[in-house]
């Protein structure tokens, strides 16, 4: 990834000191690439001294459907026949989130399809992916840094593994 991230500055012909901020999808989405796209942002933050920032997947898909006008239902696959789910609130002038990202039931997303309620987002729409453009144009007006190591990817579920117990030889 941070070979990724040196070609595309290369092929911009910006020069990695130029780097001021550093704006991170935190999901939820694809675990180890978050987690890879952070640890690549905390590397760059302890050897440049970049501010940091991150911005929900939730956030940057309400921010793209800011066309849509009225009560947006924000919808991300979440596998194993769920969903991750919030709801925006979005206008011309601004957009607020009015229910907290949350994991739901595949009949609860028909439920609101069927309602007539407006649903965006990966999982109803196989175009719309949170935009890494909007993810730089969200953080170009924000000043809402944090430190590397408070740098937290969105999980909501509970960890799904169990360690294995020690060894009983002896």
């Amino acid at each position: 990834m941070a070979g990724s991230a040196l070609k595309l500055l290369a092929a911009a012909k910006i020069a990695r000191e130029e780097i001021e901020v550093i704006a991170v999808g935190l999901g939820p989405g694809s675990y180890t690439g978050i987690r890879a796209a952070i640890a690549v942002a905390q590397g760059w933050q302890l050897a440049r001294g970049v501010k940091l920032l991150g911005s929900s997947s939730a956030e940057c898909l309400a921010a793209q459907a800011q066309g849509i006008f009225g009560r947006v239902n924000v919808v991300i696959d979440a596998q194993r026949g769920e969903f991750y789910a919030a709801t925006w609130e979005i206008s011309a002038a601004a957009r607020a989130e009015i229910a907290p990202l949350k994991i739901v039931a595949a009949a609860e997303i028909a439920a609101r399809k069927n309602a007539g309620e407006i649903c965006a987002g990966p999982a109803v729409d196989p175009v719309l992916f949170p935009s890494a453009g909007m993810l730089a144009r969200l953080a170009a007006g924000r000043n809402d840094f944090v430190a590397g190591e408070k740098m937290e990817p969105v999980y909501l579920r509970e960890v799904s593994f169990v360690k294995a117990p020690p060894s009983r030889i002896f």
